[in-house]
């Protein structure tokens, strides 16, 4: 809402007065609501700054102003904060949860490609931050009007494949395998590894019996149905912890049947060429070519993400596919963009990059033994979790759910709080503190108002107006303004952590409120005034925990 009025002030000075490039800010220092630096429009207008200021003060008019001042070669705005609260409580307990939605003039569809783990292996830690990210950039855009299609592009095609079936016909025990499906083929995975770092052969071997699968050679085709069914059971479980659904979970196997006819549109629009036996794509001086077949006819990554790209296009009608994939993939998505803009495609491809997920300084690897589960790690997030909560609340119902809770929210919050291209340090006993900038201190916070507001019924139509010139009290309504505008801040950075550092400041100001002001006072105004001030403050809370994908608890 600050927003909407910085606007509204600097287009009535550009248009009014006939100012160019007003700039209206939030003071980086407290003095003020609004301010206006008067020194570059001073210079422009041959006046000092105060003789701008007087011009400005005498036009410059907003319901919501209070006074204006001048201090320091700044035009300081103040806002009435009797109205501009009464206006923003009003707003949210009227909208409640659809505070910050937004409704598109024109349906907009956008399609996401996230998560996406590869099959034969263990649901990883290093698969977490696409997930936990791609799920909030889903839900924040369908909270702003736009019909998202989330799509777990799962990785079960590709050489991997054949080095699983050479690993499992040289050194598999079927016996093992029906045991502990996953953890054999990670072992077999691992192995395979080490043993082509002996003998490079088995590198060629695999591509051998990567090709022979392309093929649909029946018995190859057997195992590979056999390692997907196994490592779709897990990743289930994974995501029915993280309350992640998807729209389609068709992998990269989908799209074999697909590939021929990219490759036979890129040929008929001159774009192949041959060099060295491979098929590929000159992107020119700026980028190495797009490799689209190998010497051996074998397709590859690129001509399975212009088929998918292609097919999403035709048949979801979006012309925008966000991929939320890690940092290191930044060539490859360019590589794909160009080549879809060669094709003539009406396609925006966007590339959500994100750093590693580290412990201890360094990336968790498949190989060399590094590899750990991410169901591993949750349960261990849950076990931290129980203790925590069975030590401050033993009497507590439904432990074991809240846990669950607790410690998926903590691993997401985690995540979240970082800027997604950075690389974020994982260490569980830092992230279940409940004190800190952790997911279980907005949950809990978010509790500690529920706690209050259940055992009293309140009037949204009356409260008492004068509280609000108190800046303990202005602070928290001025933060509750800005939840609309910093969502659509969000969305255009696909940034969730902008959300879940807006989060923390609404959660602490909460805190410092609770710890300064006594709530449950005998005046029934003034209390009905801190019910309806703190409902606003947990509705607002509450959604944006949804937005990161945190569950919402009554009691912890």
């Amino acid at each position: 809402m600050i927003d909407q009025i910085m606007q509204t002030i600097k287009q009535q000075l550009e248009q009014q007065l006939q100012f160019e490039n007003v700039i209206v800010e939030r003071p980086k220092r407290g003095f003020s609501d609004i301010a206006i630096p008067l020194f570059n429009l001073a210079k422009h207008q041959q006046k000092n700054p105060k003789e701008v200021y007087d011009k400005i003060a005498e036009t410059l008019t907003h319901p919501f102003i209070s006074k204006t001042e001048f201090a320091s070669g700044f035009l300081n705005i103040y806002l009435n904060r009797k109205l501009f609260s009464q206006v923003v409580l009003k707003t949210i307990r009227t909208e409640k949860e659809h505070y910050g939605d937004q409704k598109l003039t024109e349906p907009q569809k956008i399609a996401l490609d996230y998560s996406s783990p590869n099959i034969a292996k263990s649901f990883g830690i290093g698969h977490l931050r696409s997930t936990v990210i791609g799920h909030s950039i889903n839900l924040l855009h369908q909270k702003l009007g736009y019909q998202t299609i989330s799509i777990n592009h799962l990785g079960d095609w590709g050489t991997q494949f054949g080095k699983m079936i050479v690993a499992y016909e040289k050194w598999g025990d079927e016996a093992k395998l029906l045991a502990s499906p996953i953890e054999e083929m990670q072992a077999l995975y691992v192995h395979f590894h080490d043993e082509a770092a002996k003998n490079p052969d088995l590198d060629q071997e695999a591509r051998d019996v990567f090709k022979a699968l392309e093929n649909n050679d029946e018995k190859y085709i057997k195992l590979w149905q056999w390692f997907k069914e196994e490592s779709l059971k897990e990743f289930d479980r994974m995501y029915t912890l993280l309350n992640v659904t998807f729209d389609s979970n068709d992998g990269e196997s989908f799209y074999n049947d697909k590939m021929d006819a990219v490759v036979d549109e890129l040929d008929k629009k001159g774009l192949l060429k041959e060099d060295e036996g491979a098929t590929i794509v000159d992107l020119g001086d700026e980028m190495p070519p797009a490799l689209i077949k190998r010497s051996d006819g074998a397709t590859l990554y690129i001509t399975r993400d212009l088929a998918a790209a292609i097919y999403r296009y035709r048949t979801y009608h979006t012309k925008e596919i966000l991929y939320v994939v890690g940092n290191e993939q930044q060539l490859h998505f360019k590589q794909l963009k160009k080549v879809i803009e060669l094709l003539g495609y009406d396609i925006e491809i966007k590339h959500i990059n994100f750093g590693l997920l580290l412990t201890d300084g360094k990336k968790m690897s498949t190989r060399g033994g590094k590899f750990k589960r991410l169901e591993d790690v949750v349960d261990q997030a849950i076990e931290l979790a129980a203790k925590a909560i069975k030590d401050k609340n033993p009497n507590l119902e439904n432990q074991h759910d809240t846990a669950t809770k607790v410690g998926v929210g903590a691993i997401v919050y985690n995540d979240l709080k970082n800027e997604r291209h950075l690389d974020v340090d994982f260490n569980l006993e830092n992230m279940l503190k409940f004190e800190g900038q952790t997911g279980p201190y907005l949950q809990y916070s978010s509790v500690r108002m529920e706690s209050i507001l259940k055992e009293h019924t309140f009037d949204d139509s009356t409260i008492v107006d004068h509280l609000f010139q108190n800046d303990h009290y202005f602070e928290i309504i001025k933060l509750l303004a800005e939840f609309p505008s910093l969502l659509l801040r969000a969305k255009e950075q696909y940034a969730p952590s902008i959300i879940a550092k807006y989060l923390m400041s609404l959660a602490q100001s909460f805190n410092r409120f609770y710890a300064r002001e006594r709530i449950l006072v005998e005046d029934k105004t003034i209390l009905n005034t801190h019910l309806v001030f703190i409902a606003s403050i947990q509705t607002v809370l509450n959604e944006g925990m949804r937005l990161l994908g945190m569950a919402i608890l009554k009691e912890m």
